[in-house]
């Protein structure tokens, strides 16, 4: 199973609006099972905290090595 993440949007006729490239890279007359994530936060300060959480995150990890791993038994 192959699966596939990009942005879509809803149309104002309720329907999603799947970008081109997407299309083109699927048969016609194929099953597909989609699954819906709904950014819920209405809160410009909550969405901009949780990226920064998430950017801050990625980079202490970038950095872990071998010799860091001496703390893990602390």
């Amino acid at each position: 199973m192959k699966a596939y993440e990009f942005p879509a949007t809803v149309t104002p006729e309720g329907k999603l609006d799947f970008p081109n490239a997407l299309l083109k890279s699927l048969r016609s007359n194929t099953d597909v099972r989609v699954i819906i994530l709904v950014h819920e936060s209405t809160d410009k300060s909550e969405e901009e905290k949780s990226n920064w959480n998430r950017l801050a995150a990625e980079h202490f990890f970038a950095d872990y090595g071998d010799a860091d791993a001496i703390y893990d038994e602390i």
